[in-house]
Parts: C-alpha cells; sequence; structure tokens
C-alpha cells in the first residue's frame, strides 16, 4: 500500500512524503525514542524521509530525502538532481550535493568533488559545467576538492560528515 500524505488527494509532480506499509515488514522502534518512531507515522503508514510524487499515470517518482533537501530563500533544491548531472561531468569520480548556511539565503548549494586519478578540475571548471544544464539557483557556491569522499559502513556517502564543518559553532541548523 502507498499513499502520499500531506494532501486529501495526489496531485502530478508536486513533492510529498510518500508512505507506506509492507506487511512483510515487521513494526519497529527506536531504542529510548518513541517520539522519533512516531513522526515516521502517519494513518498507520510510514514515511521515512523520502520527497517524491505521483504522475498522471500514477508512477512514484522519489526525487530525494528530505534531510537533504536545501532550502535557500525559500526554494527547495534537490541535492540529487544536481548530483546527477554532476557525475557525467569528465573528471568526477563521485561528488555530493548539501546545505551549508548563508547570510542572505538561509542555506546555499555546496559541493563536494572527488576527482578521478590524474584529473584536473577548479571550481570554476565544475560550476561552468553545471551553469549550462542547470538554472544558476542549483550551481553550487561552493565547490571543495576530496582525494576520497567520506563513506558510511554501508558504502553510502557520509553527507553529514561534508556538511558538519560549514555548520560548526552555529546555534541553528537548517
Amino acid at each position: 500500500m502507498l499513499r502520499q500524505i500531506h494532501s486529501d488527494r495526489i496531485y502530478p509532480d508536486e513533492g510529498r512524503h510518500p508512505a507506506t506499509r509492507d506487511p512483510a515488514i515487521p513494526d519497529f522502534t527506536y531504542a529510548n525514542n518513541d517520539a522519533a518512531r512516531r513522526k515516521l507515522e502517519r494513518d498507520g503508514l510510514w514515511t521515512l524521509g523520502d520527497m517524491g510524487y505521483l504522475d498522471a499515470d500514477g508512477y512514484l517518482y522519489v526525487v530525494d530525502r528530505q534531510n537533504d533537501m536545501v532550502i535557500a530563500g525559500g526554494v527547495n533544491i534537490y541535492p540529487a538532481e544536481i548530483e546527477a548531472v554532476l557525475i557525467t561531468m569528465p573528471g568526477v569520480a563521485d561528488c555530493a550535493v548539501f546545505g551549508i548556511p548563508d547570510a542572505e539565503f538561509g542555506e546555499v548549494v555546496a559541493a563536494a568533488v572527488q576527482p578521478t586519478a590524474n584529473a584536473v578540475l577548479d571550481e570554476a571548471q565544475v560550476r561552468a559545467f553545471l551553469r549550462e544544464r542547470l538554472a544558476d539557483f542549483k550551481v553550487p557556491r561552493v565547490v571543495a576538492f576530496h582525494d576520497e569522499l567520506p563513506r558510511e559502513d554501508t558504502g553510502k556517502i557520509f553527507k553529514r560528515r561534508l556538511r558538519e564543518p560549514y555548520w560548526a559553532g552555529r546555534e541553528r541548523r537548517i
């Protein structure tokens, strides 16, 4: 069963939180954090932090994770969209896109890039490549290069470790 929450109707092409329940998966809880578990449940279904929409034919498209979404000047920016373009740039082995603090817009887009062996890339090249393919507000204001991007035990890029230095010492984190 799948339901789009935050609406009584399903509207095509609007970012929502898909919610589901799979009878094959037993109910779960977070140790010593019942409030976090309750936050995931809507009308007996679970939402696991994905953002997506149903098209006119009823197909589900997952656009990104809610926690990864960057809100810059009130505009929702999905890092997965930018990453999908950036990874096609010659010389880019891997990348991660995330939000960093900005006094004017609240957040702006930043990118961490792991170049391929022997690739010579600079921030201006990366930004020019993306500017040809994306709207200007989606082009990272900061591009940092890493020999290797940090990874979780599962192999996923550890975005929190990339974000933390930019947010260090701030009382409020978006």
